[in-house]
Protein backbone atom coordinates (compact mmCIF):
# COMPACT_ATOMS: atom_id res chain seq x y z
CA UNK A 1 0.00 0.00 0.00
CA UNK A 2 0.94 3.65 -0.41
CA UNK A 3 1.10 5.72 2.80
CA UNK A 4 1.32 9.50 3.10
CA UNK A 5 3.13 11.16 6.02
CA UNK A 6 2.30 14.74 6.98
CA UNK A 7 5.03 16.21 9.16
CA UNK A 8 8.63 15.00 9.03
CA UNK A 9 10.03 16.28 12.30
CA UNK A 10 11.48 13.93 14.91
CA UNK A 11 8.48 11.61 15.24
CA UNK A 12 7.45 11.90 11.59
CA UNK A 13 10.92 10.86 10.39
CA UNK A 14 10.84 8.00 12.89
CA UNK A 15 7.50 6.87 11.44
CA UNK A 16 8.89 7.14 7.92
CA UNK A 17 11.73 4.83 8.87
CA UNK A 18 9.34 2.36 10.50
CA UNK A 19 6.86 2.37 7.62
CA UNK A 20 9.62 1.94 5.03
CA UNK A 21 10.51 -1.35 6.72
CA UNK A 22 7.00 -2.84 6.76
CA UNK A 23 6.19 -5.48 4.14
CA UNK A 24 2.69 -4.06 3.68
CA UNK A 25 4.01 -0.65 2.64
CA UNK A 26 5.21 -0.33 -0.95
CA UNK A 27 5.78 3.44 -1.13
CA UNK A 28 5.62 6.67 0.86
CA UNK A 29 4.48 10.18 0.01
CA UNK A 30 5.93 12.91 2.23
CA UNK A 31 5.12 16.53 2.98
CA UNK A 32 6.22 19.09 5.54
CA UNK A 33 6.00 22.91 5.70
CA UNK A 34 9.80 22.78 5.85
CA UNK A 35 10.67 21.28 2.49
CA UNK A 36 14.16 20.27 3.62
CA UNK A 37 12.68 18.00 6.34
CA UNK A 38 10.61 16.08 3.79
CA UNK A 39 13.52 15.95 1.35
CA UNK A 40 15.87 14.62 4.02
CA UNK A 41 13.41 11.89 5.02
CA UNK A 42 12.91 10.91 1.38
CA UNK A 43 16.66 10.60 0.90
CA UNK A 44 17.01 8.43 3.99
CA UNK A 45 13.95 6.21 3.74
CA UNK A 46 12.63 6.60 0.22
CA UNK A 47 9.42 8.23 -0.92
CA UNK A 48 7.96 10.94 -3.09
CA UNK A 49 7.95 14.53 -1.77
CA UNK A 50 4.96 16.80 -2.45
CA UNK A 51 4.51 20.42 -1.48
CA UNK A 52 1.22 20.42 0.43
CA UNK A 53 -1.31 18.26 2.29
CA UNK A 54 -3.70 18.73 -0.62
CA UNK A 55 -1.14 17.34 -3.05
CA UNK A 56 -0.49 14.40 -0.74
CA UNK A 57 -4.19 13.54 -0.47
CA UNK A 58 -4.42 13.65 -4.27
CA UNK A 59 -1.37 11.41 -4.73
CA UNK A 60 -3.23 8.10 -4.59
CA UNK A 61 -2.40 7.24 -0.98
CA UNK A 62 -4.23 4.42 0.82
CA UNK A 63 -3.74 5.90 4.28
CA UNK A 64 -2.18 8.94 5.93
CA UNK A 65 -0.02 9.35 9.03
CA UNK A 66 -0.29 12.76 10.70
CA UNK A 67 2.82 13.75 12.63
CA UNK A 68 2.48 17.50 12.15
CA UNK A 69 2.24 20.14 14.89
CA UNK A 70 -0.72 19.67 17.23
CA UNK A 71 -2.49 22.81 15.98
CA UNK A 72 -2.76 21.18 12.53
CA UNK A 73 -4.25 17.88 13.73
CA UNK A 74 -7.98 18.73 13.52
CA UNK A 75 -7.89 20.12 9.97
CA UNK A 76 -5.69 17.28 8.70
CA UNK A 77 -7.85 14.58 10.31
CA UNK A 78 -10.98 16.06 8.74
CA UNK A 79 -9.26 16.46 5.36
CA UNK A 80 -8.33 12.79 5.39
CA UNK A 81 -11.83 11.72 6.36
CA UNK A 82 -13.43 13.95 3.72
CA UNK A 83 -11.13 12.37 1.14
CA UNK A 84 -12.20 8.92 2.31
CA UNK A 85 -8.65 8.00 3.35
CA UNK A 86 -7.94 6.11 6.64
CA UNK A 87 -6.13 8.32 9.15
CA UNK A 88 -3.46 7.69 11.77
CA UNK A 89 -2.80 10.78 13.92
CA UNK A 90 -0.35 11.19 16.74
CA UNK A 91 -1.93 12.27 20.01
CA UNK A 92 -3.55 14.59 20.90
CA UNK A 93 -6.57 14.90 18.63
CA UNK A 94 -6.40 18.68 19.14
CA UNK A 95 -4.76 21.28 21.33
CA UNK A 96 -7.87 21.73 23.47
CA UNK A 97 -10.66 19.41 24.47
CA UNK A 98 -13.21 21.77 22.92
CA UNK A 99 -11.52 21.36 19.54
CA UNK A 100 -11.27 17.63 20.11
CA UNK A 101 -15.00 17.41 20.74
CA UNK A 102 -15.61 19.31 17.49
CA UNK A 103 -13.52 16.72 15.63
CA UNK A 104 -15.43 13.88 17.28
CA UNK A 105 -18.77 15.37 16.29
CA UNK A 106 -17.53 16.02 12.74
CA UNK A 107 -16.50 12.37 12.21
CA UNK A 108 -19.45 10.72 13.93
CA UNK A 109 -21.15 8.34 11.54
CA UNK A 110 -18.25 8.17 9.10
CA UNK A 111 -17.00 4.79 7.96
CA UNK A 112 -13.48 6.15 7.43
CA UNK A 113 -11.33 4.72 10.24
CA UNK A 114 -9.25 7.04 12.46
CA UNK A 115 -6.51 5.71 14.74
CA UNK A 116 -4.96 7.96 17.38
CA UNK A 117 -1.38 7.21 18.39
CA UNK A 118 -1.13 5.86 21.92
CA UNK A 119 1.77 3.49 21.46
CA UNK A 120 1.73 1.85 24.91
CA UNK A 121 -1.31 -0.12 23.80
CA UNK A 122 1.11 -2.01 21.52
CA UNK A 123 3.94 -2.61 24.00
CA UNK A 124 4.33 -6.31 24.78
CA UNK A 125 4.35 -5.78 28.55
CA UNK A 126 1.19 -3.69 28.61
CA UNK A 127 -0.53 -6.13 26.24
CA UNK A 128 0.32 -8.98 28.64
CA UNK A 129 -0.91 -6.94 31.61
CA UNK A 130 -4.25 -6.30 29.93
CA UNK A 131 -4.60 -10.01 29.16
CA UNK A 132 -3.88 -10.84 32.80
CA UNK A 133 -6.61 -8.47 33.97
CA UNK A 134 -9.11 -9.76 31.42
CA UNK A 135 -8.42 -13.39 32.30
CA UNK A 136 -9.14 -12.75 35.96
CA UNK A 137 -5.82 -14.24 37.08
CA UNK A 138 -5.08 -11.24 39.31
CA UNK A 139 -8.43 -11.42 41.01
CA UNK A 140 -10.23 -8.17 41.75
CA UNK A 141 -7.85 -5.22 41.43
CA UNK A 142 -7.35 -2.84 44.32
CA UNK A 143 -4.28 -0.77 43.33
CA UNK A 144 -2.60 0.33 40.10
CA UNK A 145 0.62 2.33 39.93
CA UNK A 146 1.73 3.98 36.68
CA UNK A 147 4.96 5.90 36.18
CA UNK A 148 6.43 8.05 33.41
CA UNK A 149 9.72 9.79 34.21
CA UNK A 150 11.65 11.57 31.46
CA UNK A 151 15.44 11.88 31.66
CA UNK A 152 15.38 15.63 30.96
CA UNK A 153 12.74 18.27 30.25
CA UNK A 154 11.88 19.30 26.69
CA UNK A 155 12.86 22.78 25.44
CA UNK A 156 11.15 25.90 26.75
CA UNK A 157 9.30 26.44 23.46
CA UNK A 158 7.75 22.97 23.74
CA UNK A 159 6.73 23.51 27.36
CA UNK A 160 5.06 26.82 26.50
CA UNK A 161 2.85 25.16 23.87
CA UNK A 162 2.35 21.70 25.41
CA UNK A 163 -0.75 22.40 27.46
CA UNK A 164 0.99 21.21 30.62
CA UNK A 165 2.52 18.03 31.96
CA UNK A 166 -0.82 16.28 32.47
CA UNK A 167 -1.85 16.86 28.86
CA UNK A 168 1.41 15.94 27.13
CA UNK A 169 3.04 13.40 29.47
CA UNK A 170 0.65 11.97 32.07
CA UNK A 171 -2.00 11.45 29.40
CA UNK A 172 -0.10 8.32 28.32
CA UNK A 173 -0.53 6.93 31.83
CA UNK A 174 -4.20 7.87 31.86
CA UNK A 175 -4.84 6.13 28.54
CA UNK A 176 -2.99 2.95 29.46
CA UNK A 177 -4.70 2.71 32.85
CA UNK A 178 -8.08 2.80 31.10
CA UNK A 179 -6.95 0.30 28.45
CA UNK A 180 -5.29 -2.22 30.77
CA UNK A 181 -7.96 -2.19 33.48
CA UNK A 182 -10.99 -1.76 31.23
CA UNK A 183 -12.36 0.75 33.75
CA UNK A 184 -13.15 4.47 33.65
CA UNK A 185 -11.74 7.18 35.92
CA UNK A 186 -14.41 9.01 37.90
CA UNK A 187 -12.41 11.33 40.19
CA UNK A 188 -8.86 12.68 40.51
CA UNK A 189 -6.73 14.50 43.02
CA UNK A 190 -3.46 15.94 41.73
CA UNK A 191 -0.47 17.72 43.17
CA UNK A 192 2.76 19.01 41.71
CA UNK A 193 5.88 21.04 42.21
CA UNK A 194 8.90 22.63 40.56
CA UNK A 195 12.31 21.43 41.63
CA UNK A 196 14.19 21.81 38.35
CA UNK A 197 14.12 23.93 35.20
CA UNK A 198 12.99 27.47 36.02
CA UNK A 199 11.37 27.97 32.58
CA UNK A 200 8.81 25.28 33.41
CA UNK A 201 7.69 27.20 36.48
CA UNK A 202 7.66 30.44 34.48
CA UNK A 203 5.31 28.78 31.99
CA UNK A 204 2.88 28.04 34.82
CA UNK A 205 3.52 24.30 34.70
CA UNK A 206 4.86 21.72 37.16
CA UNK A 207 7.90 19.57 36.46
CA UNK A 208 6.97 16.78 38.89
CA UNK A 209 3.43 15.60 39.62
CA UNK A 210 1.44 12.95 41.39
CA UNK A 211 -2.20 12.08 40.77
CA UNK A 212 -4.57 9.83 42.66
CA UNK A 213 -7.30 8.42 40.41
CA UNK A 214 -10.45 6.66 41.56
CA UNK A 215 -11.77 4.18 39.00
CA UNK A 216 -15.45 3.37 38.57
CA UNK A 217 -15.15 0.06 40.44
CA UNK A 218 -13.31 1.59 43.40
CA UNK A 219 -9.79 0.65 42.30
CA UNK A 220 -7.19 3.27 43.22
CA UNK A 221 -4.60 4.28 40.62
CA UNK A 222 -1.50 6.28 41.50
CA UNK A 223 0.26 8.16 38.66
CA UNK A 224 3.75 9.59 39.07
CA UNK A 225 5.42 11.84 36.48
CA UNK A 226 8.55 13.98 36.26
CA UNK A 227 10.55 15.87 33.66
CA UNK A 228 13.75 15.04 35.60
CA UNK A 229 15.03 11.48 35.92
CA UNK A 230 18.76 11.57 35.32
CA UNK A 231 19.15 7.79 35.19
CA UNK A 232 16.93 7.40 32.12
CA UNK A 233 13.44 7.10 30.66
CA UNK A 234 11.34 5.19 33.19
CA UNK A 235 7.92 3.83 32.22
CA UNK A 236 6.36 1.19 34.47
CA UNK A 237 3.05 -0.11 35.73
CA UNK A 238 2.13 -2.25 38.72
CA UNK A 239 -1.22 -4.01 39.08
CA UNK A 240 -2.15 -5.44 42.46
CA UNK A 241 -5.11 -7.76 42.85
CA UNK A 242 -6.48 -9.98 45.57
CA UNK A 243 -4.98 -13.06 43.87
CA UNK A 244 -1.73 -11.86 42.28
CA UNK A 245 0.40 -8.82 41.46
CA UNK A 246 2.30 -8.06 38.25
CA UNK A 247 4.56 -5.36 36.85
CA UNK A 248 5.28 -3.91 33.41
CA UNK A 249 8.78 -2.53 32.82
CA UNK A 250 10.63 -4.59 35.45
CA UNK A 251 13.45 -5.67 33.19
CA UNK A 252 17.21 -5.22 32.87
CA UNK A 253 17.01 -1.83 31.18
CA UNK A 254 14.92 -0.35 34.00
CA UNK A 255 16.56 2.98 34.96
CA UNK A 256 16.83 2.32 38.69
CA UNK A 257 19.77 1.31 40.88
CA UNK A 258 19.22 -1.16 43.68
CA UNK A 259 21.11 -0.56 46.93
CA UNK A 260 20.22 -3.94 48.42
CA UNK A 261 23.33 -5.99 49.32
CA UNK A 262 24.22 -8.55 46.65
CA UNK A 263 21.49 -7.45 44.24
CA UNK A 264 22.68 -6.83 40.68
CA UNK A 265 19.26 -6.20 39.08
CA UNK A 266 18.82 -4.31 36.86
CA UNK A 267 22.02 -5.13 35.02
CA UNK A 268 21.38 -3.64 31.58
CA UNK A 269 21.93 -0.21 30.06
CA UNK A 270 19.03 2.06 31.11
CA UNK A 271 16.63 3.41 28.51
CA UNK A 272 17.44 7.02 27.77
CA UNK A 273 14.68 8.04 25.33
CA UNK A 274 11.03 7.20 24.68
CA UNK A 275 11.77 6.08 21.11
CA UNK A 276 14.31 3.66 22.55
CA UNK A 277 11.89 2.32 25.16
CA UNK A 278 9.00 1.94 22.73
CA UNK A 279 10.60 1.23 19.35
CA UNK A 280 8.92 -2.18 19.07
CA UNK A 281 5.59 -0.71 20.18
CA UNK A 282 5.75 1.99 17.50
CA UNK A 283 6.39 -0.66 14.87
CA UNK A 284 3.46 -2.75 16.13
CA UNK A 285 1.25 0.35 16.20
CA UNK A 286 1.95 1.24 12.58
CA UNK A 287 1.63 -2.40 11.53
CA UNK A 288 -1.82 -2.31 13.12
CA UNK A 289 -2.62 0.80 11.11
CA UNK A 290 -1.78 -1.00 7.86
CA UNK A 291 -4.33 -3.64 8.92
CA UNK A 292 -6.85 -0.86 9.59
CA UNK A 293 -6.17 0.55 6.10
CA UNK A 294 -6.61 -2.93 4.61
CA UNK A 295 -9.97 -3.32 6.37
CA UNK A 296 -8.73 -6.26 8.45
CA UNK A 297 -9.41 -4.68 11.86
CA UNK A 298 -11.20 -1.68 13.40
CA UNK A 299 -9.28 1.25 14.83
CA UNK A 300 -7.50 0.13 18.03
CA UNK A 301 -7.65 3.67 19.45
CA UNK A 302 -10.48 5.89 18.29
CA UNK A 303 -11.00 9.64 18.62
CA UNK A 304 -13.43 8.93 21.46
CA UNK A 305 -10.81 6.80 23.25
CA UNK A 306 -8.26 9.58 23.00
CA UNK A 307 -10.68 12.18 24.35
CA UNK A 308 -11.34 10.09 27.46
CA UNK A 309 -7.66 10.36 28.42
CA UNK A 310 -7.90 14.08 27.71
CA UNK A 311 -10.75 14.57 30.17
CA UNK A 312 -8.63 12.96 32.89
CA UNK A 313 -5.77 15.32 32.04
CA UNK A 314 -8.09 18.33 32.23
CA UNK A 315 -9.43 17.17 35.60
CA UNK A 316 -5.88 16.77 36.96
CA UNK A 317 -4.91 20.22 35.68
CA UNK A 318 -7.89 21.78 37.46
CA UNK A 319 -7.19 19.77 40.61
CA UNK A 320 -3.58 20.98 40.70
CA UNK A 321 -4.68 24.59 40.18
CA UNK A 322 -7.41 24.52 42.83
CA UNK A 323 -5.94 22.01 45.31
CA UNK A 324 -9.04 19.84 45.46
CA UNK A 325 -10.56 16.61 44.17
CA UNK A 326 -12.21 16.96 40.74
CA UNK A 327 -14.67 14.57 39.11
CA UNK A 328 -14.47 13.77 35.42
CA UNK A 329 -18.13 14.78 35.11
CA UNK A 330 -17.17 18.28 36.26
CA UNK A 331 -14.84 18.91 33.32
CA UNK A 332 -16.55 16.86 30.64
CA UNK A 333 -18.41 18.99 28.10
CA UNK A 334 -19.62 16.22 25.77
Amino acid sequence: MRIGILGLGRIGAFHAETLSGLDAVESLVLTDPFADAAKSAAERFGGEVVDSPEALLAAGVDGIVIAAATDAHPALILAGVQAGIPVFCEKPVAKTMAEGVQVLKAVEGTDVPIQIGYNRRFDAGFVAARAAVQSGELGKLHTVRSTTLDPAPPPAAYIAASGGIFRDCSVHDFDIIRWVTGREVVEVYATGGNRGAEYIKEAGDADTTGALLTLDDGTIAVVSNSRHNARGHDVRMELHGFTDSIAVGMEDRLPLRSVEPGVTFPAGTPYDFFMDRFSAAYRAELSAFTEVVAGKRPSPCTVADALEAGWIADACTLSLQEHRPVTIAEVRTA
